[in-house]
């Protein structure tokens, strides 16, 4: 299996090479040069082996220049007890007999990001060994909360590797900024930015295409590459989980082998959503895709219009996680269903650059709405769901997987829809302790610090608050620098050569 690029057919690489580089140097992101499908006996032979057996057979369809000996190993590495918390790895919540929660926050920092931030730091040790690399490997990652802390637990102290979060200064949770900020590890960095997710995204993107500050970095025995959703070996990964969940209905006879589900995604970078998208074009039965944004409705004002305009106001919302007006991944999506178009995708992304807009071409536009359906919640109907939710199931949801909830409570409204549905829950409610005490009406909590928040969730919920959040307040703060944007390459040069 080879690689192209989105804005470059030409660019044709095997599967490691597109791990180590993360990001093509013409801007564009790596995308297979084909897709495997799988059968309705394929799917039917999932549900009756486990999670790590199910991640070998898609992964080693991707990366072919691995044994099929490696994928086990990295799998293995990855999705194991002592690294999250339940057997299933991603469970899947019997709601009623429609709805069922995909809960994807098991592991060890409570988000879906270690659904793929567990295996990737295995992927690219591989990865470097088959390429030659000689040297250290520098990963880069922007965050808008939750992948910072999964990068920084996956890449903690592996060997051959360096890894630089930057996070939005003001734009995370008081409990990410704390998984972040007392990271452990002799390798790791992390750095706030002033300004939002964007900011920092953006300046990231800017040191991957720089050829030369690049080629400086290199001479110093430095490569970067990436552990944002931009990096193939971190988005297959993701593909896994959405076959796994409709496996597991099939084999709780939940659903019939072919009948087709509905899948609802909270989503900002669309890299969790495009996921879904890959498994549907694999062979998976999904009728349709629910996109659910925040007030930061980018990009359902795009799936409704064929519009793509981030000239727009910037909202700080309850759901950190989405607060996003660039959507990375929608990059790979257009690509797709402009049926790998390159030039098409250049001038797309130019229109973004230059102008900050662009509007997809009547035939795009089209084949996008027959596949994705788009809604958004704003804080006030998020907070509403997650009680809603709370008081007829007894089930409490995070700040993102509310949104999605909402969403899709919309949609069935007016669509009348009643498929089965999976909504991806991507975090733990004790993540986002305060917005959801909040919503379940507890009082007196404004000035409460976040392991009394633990403990007063816990208590209202009769649920447990995961180990790895209650351990931070005995954790020393390590990092607190906070840079502009504009200072991004300079402090990556300074930590780089001065430690």
């Amino acid at each position: 299996m080879r690689y192209n690029s989105t804005r470059d057919n030409q660019v044709s690489i095997l599967s490691s090479q597109a791990v180590v580089q993360g990001l093509s140097l013409d801007g564009g992101l790596f995308v297979p040069q084909s897709f495997p499908r799988f059968t309705l006996d394929d799917i039917k032979e999932f549900s009756a082996i486990s999670y790590n057996e199910r991640a070998v057979r898609i992964l080693s369809k991707f990366f072919t220049d691995f044994k099929e000996s490696e994928i086990e190993e990295c799998v293995n590495s990855a999705y194991n007890k002592e690294r999250f918390e339940t057997a299933e790895i991603a469970p899947t919540y019997k709601m009623d007999d429609n709805i069922y929660i995909l809960e994807l926050w098991h592991g060890p920092t409570c988000a879906f990001k270690d659904m793929a931030l567990q295996i990737l730091p295995h992927l690219l040790t591989k990865s470097m060994k088959k390429v030659n690399l000689d040297g250290e490997v520098v990963i880069l990652v922007a965050t808008s909360g939750d992948t910072g802390k999964a990068a920084l637990e996956g890449f903690k102290d592996v060997e051959g590797t360096r890894i630089i979060v930057f996070y939005p200064h003001e734009g995370v949770s008081e409990m990410q900024k704390l998984q972040m900020v007392t990271q452990e590890g002799q390798n790791v960095c992390v750095i706030a930015v002033s300004g939002n997710f964007d900011d920092a995204q953006n300046g990231v993107k800017g040191i991957f295409i720089d050829e030369e500050y690049q080629n400086e970095l290199k001479q110093k025995g430095f490569y970067l590459s990436s552990a944002n959703s931009i990096n193939w070996g971190r988005l297959a990964p993701q593909i896994v989980y959405y076959f796994s969940t409709y496996a597991d209905l099939l084999r709780n006879e939940e659903i019939q082998l072919g009948e087709e589900i509905n899948i609802v995604v909270p989503t900002g970078n669309f890299g969790n959503i495009l996921a879904a998208y890959y498994a549907k074009k694999m062979g998976l039965p999904v009728a349709k895709l629910i996109c659910a944004s925040n007030k930061n409705n980018v990009l359902t004002d795009f799936i409704n219009t064929g519009i793509y305009n981030k000239n727009r106001e910037f909202f700080t919302t309850i759901s950190p996680s989405m607060d996003i007006l660039i959507s990375s991944n929608l990059e790979r999506f257009i690509y797709d269903i402009a049926e790998r178009d390159d030039e098409k995708v250049r001038q797309y992304m130019k229109k973004l650059a230059t102008d900050g807009t662009y509007q997809l071409e009547p035939g795009h536009f089209s084949k996008m709405q027959g596949i994705l359906y788009g809604g958004f919640a704003d804080d006030e109907k998020t907070l509403q769901t997650i009680k809603e939710i709370e008081e007829e199931y007894s089930y409490v949801l995070d700040t993102h997987t509310a949104v999605a909830m909402a969403v899709y409570m919309d949609y069935v409204e007016k669509t009348k829809d009643t498929k089965k549905t999976v909504i991806a829950s991507t975090a733990s409610p004790y993540k986002f302790n305060r917005s959801v005490l909040q919503a379940l009406g507890e009082e007196d909590i404004e000035d409460q610090n976040e392991f009394i928040l633990l403990e007063k969730l816990a208590k209202k919920t009769q649920t447990r608050a995961p180990k790895a959040l209650q351990e931070l307040e005995v954790k020393p703060v390590r990092f607190n620098q906070v840079i502009t944007k504009d200072q991004m390459k300079e402090v990556v040069k300074n930590y780089l050569f001065n430690s």
